[in-house]
């Protein structure tokens, strides 16, 4: 199979509708968390810009673990109680962070980040884990960022049976 990542055009509403038909069209089909997880964090990476690290971190009932992501080498395991991505997981809130660095307890997995966004995923009121996205440039995530990342994290959602 091969796959066009959609090439950025028009507003930033118009970029993430293309972004969310892609994703939808990724991972039609199919139901595996890993396998769609996977796809999303790869095209998320690749479409949109100054994005330094695109994963997913899984619940396994105790703690955040690393599932697929794009780029650098991450921390395996995090506490819900650090964090930013701990942070989205207990408050089930997209967390969106303009300077990491004004975070005490940010966990950093690039030191070239500055800004973060996570979002949490629950279906049917159970975590299953969190979106999760670094920049290197301090305040990269706005609103239409964080609306259009909301609607990709619910395609992953509703890929799951």
């Amino acid at each position: 199979m091969s796959f066009e990542i959609p090439a950025p055009t028009g507003s930033a509403t118009q970029r993430y509708d293309e972004l969310v038909d892609a994703a939808r069209s990724l991972v039609a089909g199919e139901s595996d968390l890993i396998a769609n997880a996977s796809n999303l964090s790869a095209l998320v990476f690749h479409s949109l810009p100054q994005l330094n690290w695109v994963g997913f971190y899984l619940f396994d009932g105790e703690e955040l673990v690393v599932g697929p992501f794009q780029g650098k080498p991450a921390c395996v395991r995090i506490p819900l109680d650090r964090g930013v991505c701990g942070a989205a997981a207990r408050s089930g809130v997209t967390q969106r962070v303009d300077d990491v660095h004004a975070v005490p307890d940010h966990i950093a997995r690039d030191a070239a980040s500055r800004s973060e966004l996570v979002v949490p995923l629950i279906k049917n009121g159970d975590l299953i884990g969190v979106f999760d996205l670094d920049s290197p440039v301090p305040a990269r995530f706005d609103d239409a960022d964080q609306a259009g990342l909301e609607r990709i994290a619910g395609i992953l959602l509703d890929s799951q049976r």
